[in-house]
């Protein structure tokens, strides 16, 4: 069996007993610690950096997301801004064409009536005319049969007239009788002279109406 090293014990066979003074200290005697501040200190330098840096890359990425969002705000305002001016402006087209069609819709109507009043006015006239014609063509028929009347009167004359000349010469040359047309149809102008012993050129006259079937003197 081995046995444990001693240093006291070997020291002590083998010294002499030291002073008070050269005795060693315990802290003399505890092993030597290194606690690394130095590597610490750097460590925590590295890392004050590296977050001074994360911070300001954040404090950055913030500060572009803030203006990122402030011109995305911006552009939504004008976009809502311009979308609501083209609403105005479409509704303002929208009441313009509205009135447009308005007035449209009242000329059309004004010219559907003034339509109908025209075509009614020309049924008027096509009415009346037709009625003139028919009133023509009956004085037409009303002018042919007195034409032909009074040709075949004036016939009836011409012949009457042949046969009334000798007459009427005898009533001018024994009666002073002489018979003329009155300046009117269907009148007879009966003039008398040698009534007058003192003027024998004098006459008197009458007039005897034919129109009717009962003859009547007038003037």
């Amino acid at each position: 069996m081995s046995t444990l090293f001693e240093p006291s014990l070997s020291t002590s066979a083998t010294r002499a007993p030291l002073s008070t003074a050269d005795v060693p200290s315990m802290a003399d005697s505890l092993p030597a610690i290194t606690f690394g501040f130095d590597d610490l200190r750097e460590r925590m330098a590295r890392f004050t950096d590296r977050f001074d840096e994360f911070v300001a890359i954040g404090r950055k990425q913030v500060l572009e997301e803030r203006n990122q969002f402030r011109i995305n705000v911006a552009e939504l305002q004008e976009d809502q801004r311009m979308k609501h001016k083209d609403m105005e402006i479409l509704a303002q087209k929208a009441s313009h064409h509205a009135a447009s069609l308005s007035a449209q819709e009242a000329e059309t109507a004004e010219m559907q009536s003034a339509i109908a009043a025209i075509t009614q006015q020309r049924d008027s006239h096509a009415q009346h005319r037709d009625r003139l014609k028919s009133e023509i063509a009956s004085v037409n028929k009303q002018i042919a049969a007195r034409r032909s009347a009074q040709q075949a009167h004036a016939k009836d004359m011409d012949a009457q007239s042949r046969l009334n000349v000798p007459e009427l010469d005898f009533w001018e040359m024994y009666l002073g009788l002489r018979i003329e047309g009155a300046g009117q149809v269907d009148r007879l102008k009966f003039v008398f002279s040698n009534l007058d012993e003192r003027d024998w050129e004098k006459e008197a006259w009458f007039e005897l109406d034919t129109e009717r079937r009962e003859y009547r003197i007038v003037g």
